[in-house]
């Protein structure tokens, strides 16, 4: 598989539509690397995925008979804590509404990347030999008989805490930043698309993880498609890039807070996965993501901030999200 840029990368989507070619899509946050590769030419020792029970890797979603080692480094409590601070004066001062803040965690497992992907439990999964698997829960966009359908997932809560629904639902700081990104999807989705709607408003979606059940609210919202959209695949695609439930509102705006205040490169994570086959495209946001360098694993995780966000429950939040979604 090679990397791509963003112009080649579009190109090459849109040949592969007009075609009815199936393919593969990778997107890194910033759209500067990317694969995007017809599926009859991808090498499963390199590459395996699975997208709603459909993929490469039959034996995806075997149980995991095992015990699992599973240790991580939390940032630094002061650390977190100026990131936090930084995102908020922002947020304070009128520069974003809404910023995605994430971190980058150590950890220490017994399970390889390869593992990780054959055994857990999600709606979309990715294993890149000796770079990175991804193990997501959340919906970017379909498209199918001329309609758009985004899900942003926003608001998490340990599902055994007594109440936890109401809990989740009736939090003004987790309404407002669910609202906010419902508000952004909906303006990225009128720029490719017409006659946008909310199909459906924070509705809840419950996980397992190795570490027990989480609650997280959704949202469903729906556009058309032009006539012509299969034949400009990757023009729509990227003109939604970044997603903006990793991103933040207003989006330009809010990366520059994200890149002075994470202190890190997201590369891939965070970016888009998907496929196109059968006149239909299906995709989700990297997010549950274990990247490998240099022989170490590292877990990506994050949150959306908010003026109202106390830096103490967004640091439980970021640690609540290191799992894995194997049970």
């Amino acid at each position: 598989m090679k990397a791509l840029d963003k112009e080649t990368a579009i190109a090459r989507m849109n040949t592969f539509g007009r075609n009815g070619t199936p393919f593969l899509f990778v997107i890194d946050y910033m759209q500067e690397h990317s694969y995007v590769e017809p599926l009859d030419g991808i090498d499963a020792s390199v590459c395996l995925y699975q997208f709603r029970g459909t993929g490469n890797a039959p034996d995806a979603g075997a149980r995991y008979a095992g015990t699992i080692d599973w240790e991580f480094t939390p940032p630094a409590p002061a650390d977190y804590r100026r990131s936090f601070d930084t995102v908020r004066r922002n947020l304070l001062g009128g520069n974003s509404y809404l910023t995605n803040l994430t971190c980058k965690v150590p950890l220490r497992t017994n399970l390889t990347l390869k593992d990780v992907f054959l055994h857990s439990h999600a709606l979309y999964k990715l294993w890149l030999k000796d770079r990175f698997v991804c193990f997501s829960p959340e919906i970017f966009v379909r498209m199918e008989e001329g309609r758009i359908k985004s899900f942003p997932m926003k608001g998490t809560i340990d599902a055994t805490l007594p109440h936890a629904e109401s809990i989740l639902l009736d939090d003004a700081k987790e309404a407002a930043e669910h609202a906010t990104i419902v508000d952004l999807i909906r303006n990225d989705l009128s720029m490719v698309s017409e006659h946008v709607t909310v199909a459906s408003y924070r509705y809840i979606d419950r996980l397992q993880t190795n570490k027990g059940p989480i609650l997280q609210t959704s949202s469903e919202i729906c556009g058309m498609l032009p006539g012509d959209y299969t034949k400009r695949l990757g023009d729509i695609l990227f003109s939604l890039l970044p997603a903006g439930s990793i991103t933040g509102a207003p989006k330009p705006r809010t990366m520059q807070i994200i890149a002075e205040a994470e202190g890190y490169e997201r590369g891939f994570y965070t970016g888009v996965m998907g496929c196109y086959a059968d006149g239909r495209l299906d995709s989700a946001v990297m997010i549950r993501f274990i990247e490998q360098e240099d022989g170490q694993l590292y877990f990506k995780a994050g949150g959306g901030i908010t003026a109202q966000s106390r830096w103490e429950s967004e640091y439980n939040e970021v640690i609540q999200k290191i799992y894995v979604p194997i049970y």
